[in-house]
């Protein structure tokens, strides 16, 4: 670790992006780091893709697309629409700027560098204050039971437009991949003063992470207050498949399921004004803040809010509560 780390961000893509911009503008620099989700990485093109960690990247460095939430923003398609000419594949679209990423995390993770050595120097490329880790340097890969059959997360959800009834979820590789020792020291530091799980989908971003033996076992551990972020406003959710993946599994889309879905591992949730009928459900303390971010106002403000109500927790036996 180049500086101390005080807060913790677990993330996965848009959503969680939001949050962990408006994070790096209440944190001081250096001491924010942002671990963010691999399920969804994959090769493609004979490219080794890594959607999350670039939008997370992206987002804090000011240059993402502005509509879509991932991407670069201004970005052309000139290589796209050649591969097209070619016949070859175009389902996954991927911009000339953003392919110069790719195509450099490749050629280096081919040399042998680990992905994290790579991501630590893609942030510095990027000049982005905060720290990013990738959860581990072991390929852990989300796929997804459908009625159409087993299918990895990209197939899913960007060449299927997450339209296939989903059954089940696997994490191939998570039994066997190590946590980032970054992650592992940080979570044990007494210098950490708040661990956030920012409002990403539970089921095919944090989970991933938390599939990883180690990390789920080290952020039970950690002594500083854990706080979950509902990603979930009056029964619906902003962005993603996060609402329609919950009725297909049997679960009520609420806040409070998603509370649920975290016991054990938090201490704190935050959650919509919409939603405080559901306050008395939740088994941990819980906090009222405006959760839908569309402008950087709405960011800070919710990061100001989600760090200060953490600060209080510190006061308080933490509780872990299952």
């Amino acid at each position: 670790m180049t500086a101390r780390v005080s807060v913790i961000a677990f993330c996965g893509g848009v959503g969680g992006a939001k949050l962990a911009l408006g994070l790096q503008h209440v944190v001081a620099a250096g001491e924010l780091a942002i671990v963010v989700n691999i399920g969804d990485d994959f090769e493609h093109l004979g490219l080794s893709i890594a959607p999350d960690l670039d939008t997370v990247m992206y987002t804090l460095a000011g240059v993402v697309e502005p509509q879509n939430g991932w991407g670069r923003a201004d970005d052309t398609g000139q290589c796209m629409t050649e591969i097209e000419r070619l016949s070859g594949p175009t389902w996954f679209r991927l911009g000339d700027r953003d392919l110069a990423v790719h195509i450099e995390r490749s050629q280096r993770l081919r040399a042998g560098a680990t992905l994290a050595a790579v991501t630590s120097d893609l942030v510095a490329a990027f000049r982005i204050p905060s720290q990013i880790w990738p959860v581990s340097n072991d390929a852990v890969r989300t796929v997804l039971e459908t009625d159409e059959g087993r299918l990895a997360f990209q197939h899913y959800f960007v060449r299927r437009r997450c339209e296939p009834r989903v059954t089940g979820i696997r994490f191939e590789g998570a039994v066997d991949a190590r946590p980032l020792p970054e992650v592992v020291a940080a979570l044990a530091s007494p210098a950490l003063t708040a661990v956030v799980i920012c409002p990403s989908n539970p089921y095919l971003s944090v989970d991933p992470m938390l599939a990883i033996p180690g990390l789920r076992a080290a952020l039970a551990g950690c002594r500083a207050p854990v706080v979950a972020v509902s990603p979930i406003i009056a029964g619906r959710a902003v962005k993603g498949p996060t609402a329609k993946l919950m009725r297909e599994l049997g679960v009520e889309v609420s806040a409070a399921s998603v509370a649920h879905h975290y016991s054990g591992l938090i201490d704190g949730y935050v959650m919509d004004g919409a939603d405080v009928a559901q306050q008395s459900a939740i088994r941990v303390a819980t906090s009222i803040a405006p959760t839908l971010m569309t402008t950087l106002d709405d960011r800070v403000l919710l990061a100001q809010a989600v760090l200060d109500f953490a600060a209080r927790l510190k006061d308080r036996p933490l509780s872990r509560a299952s």
